[in-house]
């Protein structure tokens, strides 16, 4: 970050996957564990465990959401080739430091998962996820 002028930022992102009412941390798909949503008595609620990576560049951010999404679930439906089945969330976390104050930004990008109408010959797992899903 820039350290002009007696204070400072740095910029992190997260990456998670909600689906099936699971969370997963798409930007470390070596943990298969599902994480727990927590409630913080200030912030409010938040993803136990997730990453949150430095980033530099817009080509950081680039890279990351690119491993993310190839860490997604998808599964082929009739209506598309390849289509997502899941939720995600892309989060820039901002934090600006000057003096003894620091302040904290989050923009989140949100993915919804498609839902296509399921018909006849679709399986019953598809009907019970896209239920789930949305």
């Amino acid at each position: 970050g820039n350290s002009g002028g007696g204070g400072g930022y740095s910029v992190e992102v997260s990456y998670m996957e909600i689906y099936c009412e699971r969370v997963r941390d798409l930007l470390n798909p070596n943990n298969k564990n599902y994480l727990k949503v927590r409630e913080h008595p200030v912030y409010g609620p938040y993803v136990e465990d997730l990453s949150k990576l430095v980033v530099h560049s817009h080509q950081d951010v680039e890279r990351l959401i690119d491993e993310g999404n190839k860490a997604r679930t998808v599964a082929c439906t009739n209506m598309n080739e390849v289509s997502s089945r899941s939720h995600a969330i892309f989060t820039l976390i901002l934090t600006q430091k000057a003096e003894n104050i620091e302040k904290e930004s989050h923009i989140s990008l949100v993915d919804l998962a498609g839902c296509e109408k399921p018909n006849v010959s679709d399986r019953k797992d598809r009907l019970k996820e896209g239920s789930n899903i949305n």
